[in-house]
């Protein structure tokens, strides 16, 4: 059975325009990998409302998982809620727990619970917390979509608590072939081995040193047998056209 399949959607002018640099999109790789989930594609996209609806259901539809982040904050651009809300037809409604987790948070403090601050406690109908240790707002799980807030420590935080609720599959073994070569003599190689191992992902990716050029190939799959197949055929089909080749296995 094929692993799980993911998308990931980050929501923000800021980050379009540039004025913040995204730094989700990478960590919820690398942590969906570990889990076996498959990332199939992730979207930037603008703080609009009909961009939002739109995108959420066409990653719901598509995959097993979703994962957003950003715009469920206390200011008149943070749409996430009630886009989603409106994707998937449902009411957003004040949400007493969240309500009461914002209430505690805040008691004490000098920082008032204003109405921009309440509106943290806006959900979803039907939808199921997530909770955030870091800030107490928290996100929010409706059907396959997790929504999360933008601010990379609080994701971060927020996906570790539910992380191990989700279903995973095989983490895929990734093996590189460093090759003394450039890619541009390779690559009939390369194309030989992807057809040959269609199981088998074959990426190249060219690196330069000072009097020093070449191609590491990586090769991943959920078969293990067969990425190591693919990543001996490789080295010795390089190496016998007289280029060096050694295999760098993650598995190992």
């Amino acid at each position: 059975m094929s692993n799980p399949t993911a998308g990931i959607l980050v929501i923000g002018d800021e980050i379009l325009s540039g004025r913040t640099k995204d730094k989700n999109i990478g960590w919820l790789a690398d942590e969906l990998t570990a889990l076996g989930i498959s990332l199939r594609q992730a979207r930037i996209i603008a703080d609009d409302r009909q961009t939002i609806i739109d995108n959420v259901r066409a990653l719901s539809e598509a995959y097993d998982y979703v994962f957003t982040s950003g715009g469920i904050g206390p200011t008149h651009d943070d749409i996430t809620t009630e886009s989603i809300a409106c994707a998937f037809g449902v009411e957003v409604i004040r949400h007493p727990e969240a309500e009461a987790r914002l209430l505690k948070h805040y008691q004490g403090t000098d920082i008032e619970f204003n109405e921009a601050r309440q509106k943290m406690a806006d959900i979803p109908e039907g939808a199921t917390l997530i909770d955030n240790p870091v800030s107490a707002a928290p996100g929010y799980q409706i059907e396959n979509v997790f929504v999360m807030a933008g601010v990379p420590s609080i994701l971060q935080s927020m996906f570790h608590g539910f992380s191990a609720q989700l279903t995973g599959g095989v983490q895929p073994r990734r093996i590189t072939v460093q090759c003394a070569i450039g890619e541009g003599t390779i690559a009939d190689i390369m194309q030989a081995i992807s057809d040959q191992f269609p199981e088998v992902s074959v990426g190249s990716y060219p690196w330069f040193k000072p009097g020093q050029f070449g191609t590491a190939v990586v090769l991943t799959s959920t078969d293990s047998e067969r990425a190591g197949q693919a990543a001996e055929a490789l080295m010795t089909q390089v190496r016998e056209q007289g280029f060096g080749a050694d295999i760098d296995d993650n598995a190992k």
